[in-house]
């Protein structure tokens, strides 16, 4: 992999859950000065490292809130763009890997992001929706943000009451500027996708799941569920069902969500644009090769 220069560039792998962006992204560092950055909204979370599938190598931006930490896309891309600047700064080349769609495009890109919520903010909102109703909480929304309010049905709770808190927090649901799906980055960025076969990658997502049970997924969650758990953190699959399933079906229903999972993930990737798909079945280093064929020759 000498042959090719990726100094100055940003590497983002994206792909479905169990593609293998983390071991790809691994053996690119091996072979060229690099950082490895995390683009994956469940592994920012301590505590759960088996569930979430965290890697063992020191990944930046892994396992660094914890689980009573309310996340927000918006924080993620302040800690991304400053994690990618360090490594430029540092003659290495960033390599953002994750299935998270909106944290890589918030890590590659200036997105226009609603500001935080202020705490307890979507709980109060939710008691005047269901004090007032949807017609004249949907009257409330109409004064405050308009655009928004055209844009969402009154029946549709979570999303009025979301929109009244953001616009609560100074942010909208309407932004001006929709940059999401632009090819601007803040840097030049390389975005390769992971493709895996979909009976390969449901083989893969059944054998990762069992194999989760048995490195003792069960006592993690068991520890982290006796302590406060954020919205945001209880997300995470395999939470809910580990806690109240049998292991069987806990792992059938595991298996399940996380396939459903993938199939979004894969939706996401062909959204991107300017991506390169790679087909991802050999192993780690020879898809590592392929990708690292795409950059300029020195």
């Amino acid at each position: 992999m000498s042959t090719a220069d990726l100094s100055g560039t940003v590497l983002a792998i994206f792909g479905p859950t169990a593609s293998g962006k983390t071991a790809v992204a691994e053996a690119i560092a091996d072979t060229i000065p690099a950082e490895v950055i995390s683009a994956d909204s469940m592994q920012v979370y301590d505590g759960l490292p088996i569930l979430t599938n965290q890697p063992e190598r020191a990944t930046a931006l892994v396992a660094i809130w914890p689980l009573d930490h309310e996340g927000s896309v918006a924080e993620y891309q302040r800690l991304a763009h400053a994690a990618i600047d360090a490594a430029l700064a540092h003659g290495r080349t960033p390599i953002v890997a994750g299935g998270t769609g909106l944290y890589l495009r918030a890590a590659l890109a200036e997105l226009d992001l609603p500001p935080a919520p202020q705490p307890g903010a979507r709980e109060r909102w939710e008691r005047v929706y269901d004090r007032l109703g949807p017609e004249q909480t949907h009257a409330a929304l109409a004064e405050r943000d308009p655009q928004t309010a055209q844009a969402v049905h009154p029946n549709d709770r979570r999303r009025v009451v979301r929109a009244l808190e953001l616009h609560e927090a100074g942010g909208s649901l309407a932004p001006p500027r929709d940059r999401l799906w632009s090819q601007e980055t803040r840097h030049p960025t390389l975005i390769v996708g992971l493709e895996v076969p979909k009976p390969l990658l449901d083989e893969r997502i059944r054998r990762r799941t069992e194999a989760m049970f048995e490195d003792g997924v069960e006592a993690e969650v068991e520890r982290a569920r006796h302590g406060p758990i954020s919205k945001t953190a209880s997300q995470i699959i395999g939470l809910r069902e580990i806690a109240e399933l049998p292991r069987a079906d806990a792992i059938e229903a595991i298996a399940l969500a996380t396939r459903q999972y993938a199939a979004y993930q894969r939706k996401w990737m062909r959204r991107i644009p300017g991506i390169h798909g790679v087909v991802a079945q050999s192993g780690p280093a020879e898809v590592a090769a392929e990708i690292v064929a795409f950059a300029p020759a020195n």
